[in-house]
């Protein structure tokens, strides 16, 4: 009964959470729907001046801040008003949100776009109805560019900004297709990186794009980082197929390699017929789940003697990188689970890659970026520390790991 009661407990505050991220977002959003409205009425008037050159119609402060009651609970609001210095008065009345506005229609229908429809070039105004009814029909084309370049500079802001005010240990790499196509009919991808800081915290350090996953592409990505005040992490985790390892070994030499198993066993069942994948992904599942790298080497041997003779293709694919698959044993145990696959990136990222497939004319390359900057923002604010965060600092000083054990410790000052 106590456990029951503590996990309800838990789950209630991981709702309370969860929802004050949601509102947040929402409150953001408005928020900057109504600068871009204002903004749009102050250009309509920005001919118009007086005597003294000045502007006749002006910003003038904000309504009284109110609560409109929505599906996460209340979001807070405030108007912009504007004032005219001679002549008819001017009113600022906003599509988004009328006046005496108090409840969204339907709030729940609009959360999975505010960060992910919403910002899709041509769909804002849905993803606005969604949230405030028939009202939002009058939001007009220029309202939702003014909008949208507000996220256009927040990204750029973003992706110069220093990442030297925290020691990164672990970094995720990937790169995330899309429908999207460049010169030459070549789809256009976005190199994501996603830190994890000494206190157990991921956030990510770049969303940057590219023609394709090229050593060329990850060098220019790396580089940047470095000037940003990226130190050498401890270990990267990654995709075998990409450029980026050659790029890692000329910025980071020092950093060692752990390859996804998640897209190692992908690649590997791709090579099999169907009816044997069964067993042969429990077979795979057998060398990555083994207590220790000694008992992972011996269930690797198996899996080659077992299918080396008919299906070459799939044990050349398995033993390709392999050292570099079972690099994860020489770290904490309690961080196995996160250092074996790409899950972070590819979790968060997923819709991504569905919504555009089926979107290929509908998104501009930055839309992509924008996109995919603003969903990463919403789902930070929701990862958990990484379990066994404390383990970090043994790994920033050096300390060994053999089977996800401390084997030896490094005196810091000798060091």
């Amino acid at each position: 009964m106590r456990e029951s009661i503590k996990t309800e407990a838990g789950d209630r505050a991981d709702r309370d959470t969860f929802t004050e991220v949601l509102r947040a977002g929402a409150r953001k959003l408005i928020a900057q729907a109504l600068e871009a409205e204002l903004a749009e009425l102050l250009a309509a008037h920005a001919e118009q001046r007086d005597e003294q050159g000045r502007a006749i119609v002006v910003r003038s402060g904000h309504h009284p801040e109110r609560a409109i009651q929505t599906g996460v609970g209340p979001v807070p609001v405030q108007v912009p008003k504007v004032r005219s210095r001679q002549g008819e008065p001017v009113t600022f009345r906003s599509v988004l949100v009328p006046p005496y506005v108090r409840k969204t229609r339907s709030l729940e229908a609009a959360l999975p776009w505010l960060y992910l429809k919403g910002i899709s070039t041509g769909e804002m105004q849905t993803a606005l109805e969604a949230l405030v009814g028939p009202e939002a029909k009058g939001l007009s084309a220029s309202t939702v560019a003014r909008l949208k370049q507000t996220w256009r500079e927040e990204y750029e802001i973003w992706r110069q900004r220093r990442v030297d005010d925290e020691q990164w240990v672990y970094i995720w790499v990937d790169g995330i297709y899309s429908g999207l196509r460049a010169e030459k009919h070549q789809r256009l991808c976005a190199l994501v990186v996603i830190g994890v800081n000494a206190q157990g915290e991921k956030q990510f350090l770049a969303i940057e794009d590219g023609i394709r996953e090229s050593t060329q592409s990850w060098r220019e990505v790396l580089l940047n980082l470095k000037a940003r005040g990226l130190t050498a992490p401890a270990l990267a985790i990654g995709d075998g197929a990409m450029g980026f390892w050659g790029a890692l070994e000329e910025i980071y030499p020092s950093t060692q390699q752990q390859r996804c198993w998640c897209h190692k066993i992908s690649n590997v069942l791709n090579t099999l017929p169907t009816s044997v994948q069964p067993k042969a992904k429990q077979a795979l599942h057998d060398i990555w789940q083994a207590e220790t790298k000694a008992a992972a080497e011996q269930a690797f041997e198996v899996f080659l003697a077992t299918y080396e003779l008919k299906y070459p293709k799939a044990t050349a694919c398995l033993q390709k990188d392999r050292e570099e698959m079972l690099t994860f044993y020489k770290f904490p145990a309690q961080h196995w689970p996160s250092l074996r696959t790409t899950n972070p990136i590819e979790s968060t990222f997923g819709t991504i890659r569905h919504r555009t497939a089926r979107t290929k004319g509908c998104l501009t390359r930055d839309g992509l970026l924008h996109m995919m900057f603003k969903l990463g923002q919403c789902a930070e604010k929701t990862w958990r520390r990484l379990r066994g965060f404390q383990q970090l600092e043994k790994v920033i000083v050096g300390i060994q790991f053999a089977d996800g054990i401390e084997e030896t410790k490094i005196d810091p000052v000798a060091a």
